[in-house]
C-alpha cells in the first residue's frame, strides 16, 4: 500500500514537472499562431499573404494618368477595393490549384503571342513601359486571369445546359419582346478618345491622350480595317469604351429612333450594308456638345420592324445566349460564395483602415 502511493506520488510529480516544461511551449505555440502578420501584409487567404507591394503596384495602375491625385478617404476605399478583387481572385486561383486548372507556360505564351500580334517588339515594350510593368508582370496577370477562366468553364459553364423546351418557354413568355415596333441596327464600335485621363480597358493598355493623339490612332485603326483586319479583334486590343471593348466592340441592337439622337451616326449607318463600315465619326459629350473623340462603326445586322418567330436562328441564339449568361451569373455568384465560405480570410487592411478612422 505504501509503495502504491510513492509511486502514485512520483508520478505525480513527473507530470507537473513535465507540465512545467509543456505549457510554457504551448503557450508560445499559441502565441506563435495568433501573432500578429508583418506591416507588409495586406491580407491572407488559407495563410497565404498579400503583399502591401501588390496592392500598390494594381493601385497606381488604376490610378493611371489622373492629374488629380485622391484623397485619403478616397484612396482608402479604392484600395479596398482592389484587395477585396485580389482576396477574391486568390480565393478562385487556390481553387483552381487544387483542381489542376492552373494555366501551363504553353498556354500563357500563346496569349502573350496573341496580344503582340498587332504591334513590332519595339511597340510592343514600349506599351509594357508605359503601364509600368514588365513582361514578367503580365505573364503573372496572364496566368490567373487564363486560371480562372478554367476554373469557371470547368465548375461552371460546361455544366450549363439549355434545352430546346427553355427557349420554347421563353420565347412563349416573352414573345412581345421580339415584335420589333421600328427597324434595329445591330452595330460595332470603335472609340477613340482625347480625354487624358481616361482609363484604357483594352487589351494593348492603349489610350490617345489630346486630339491630335486620338485622330492619328483612329485614321491608322481605318486603315488596318480597311485592308481587311478584323473589327472585333482590333475592338478588343485599341477601342477605348470600357462598355464594349472586352465584346470585340459590340453594342447590341440599336432601334432607329435610338440613333436620331445623333444624325451623323444616323446618317452613316442608315446608308450601310451589314458587314460595312462608316467613315471615322466625330463623337460629341451630349452635355455640352464639345468634341470629345472619334468613332467608327460597323454595321452587324439590320432588323426590319414586325414579329420574329421562334423558327428564326437569331431568335433562338438571343434566348439560348440570354439564358446561359443568367445561369451562369447565378451559378458563378453562388459558386465563389460557396469557396468564400470555406476560405479562412484575414483583411489586414480593414482592419486598419477601421480602426484608424473610428474614433
Amino acid at each position: 500500500m505504501m509503495n502504491d502511493r510513492n509511486s502514485m506520488v512520483r508520478n505525480r510529480r513527473a507530470w507537473m514537472a513535465t507540465a512545467g516544461i509543456l505549457l510554457p511551449l504551448m503557450s508560445m505555440s499559441i502565441s506563435g499562431c495568433n501573432r500578429t502578420p508583418g506591416a507588409d501584409v495586406m491580407a491572407s487567404v488559407n495563410g497565404h499573404p498579400i503583399m502591401r507591394s501588390e496592392l500598390e503596384k494594381y493601385y497606381e495602375n488604376q490610378l493611371g494618368e489622373a492629374q488629380q491625385q485622391p484623397s485619403a478617404e478616397q484612396a482608402d476605399s479604392l484600395r479596398l477595393n482592389i484587395l477585396r478583387q485580389m482576396i477574391e481572385d486568390e480565393i478562385m486561383q487556390q481553387r483552381a490549384a487544387k483542381l489542376n486548372l492552373v494555366a501551363t507556360d504553353e498556354e500563357v505564351n500563346a496569349k502573350v503571342a496573341e496580344l503582340k500580334t498587332p504591334y513590332t517588339q519595339e511597340e510592343f515594350d514600349a506599351r509594357l513601359k508605359q503601364k509600368n510593368i514588365t513582361l514578367d508582370d503580365l505573364k503573372h496577370d496572364l496566368r490567373r486571369s487564363l486560371t480562372s477562366e478554367k476554373l469557371l468553364n470547368k465548375e461552371i459553364n460546361s455544366k450549363i445546359n439549355i434545352s430546346d423546351a427553355d427557349i420554347n418557354a421563353y420565347y412563349a413568355q416573352h414573345k412581345a419582346e421580339f415584335n420589333l415596333i421600328e427597324t434595329q441596327y445591330h452595330l460595332a464600335q470603335i472609340l477613340v478618345t482625347s480625354i487624358p485621363a481616361q482609363q484604357a480597358e483594352n487589351l494593348s493598355g492603349s489610350k490617345a491622350t489630346n486630339d491630335a493623339d486620338a485622330r492619328k490612332k483612329i485614321e491608322a485603326l481605318h486603315n488596318r480595317l480597311d485592308s481587311g483586319e478584323d473589327f472585333g479583334a482590333l475592338a478588343m486590343n485599341f477601342s477605348e469604351n470600357p462598355q464594349t471593348a472586352s465584346n470585340g466592340g459590340d453594342v447590341g441592337f440599336v432601334s432607329e429612333s435610338q440613333l436620331h439622337a445623333d444624325q451623323n451616326v444616323y446618317n452613316a449607318v442608315t446608308k450601310l450594308k451589314p458587314g460595312q463600315i462608316t467613315e471615322i465619326l466625330p463623337v460629341t459629350d451630349p452635355s455640352n456638345k464639345k468634341q470629345v473623340g472619334y468613332a467608327v462603326y460597323k454595321l452587324l445586322e439590320r432588323a426590319p420592324a414586325g414579329q420574329r418567330d421562334l423558327s428564326d436562328p437569331r431568335v433562338q441564339q438571343t434566348i439560348r445566349t440570354q439564358l446561359r449568361d443568367g445561369r451562369s451569373q447565378l451559378l458563378k455568384s453562388t459558386y465563389f460564395e460557396m469557396l468564400r465560405d470555406q476560405a479562412r480570410v484575414n483583411n489586414y487592411f480593414a482592419e486598419q483602415v477601421f480602426k484608424n478612422d473610428a474614433h
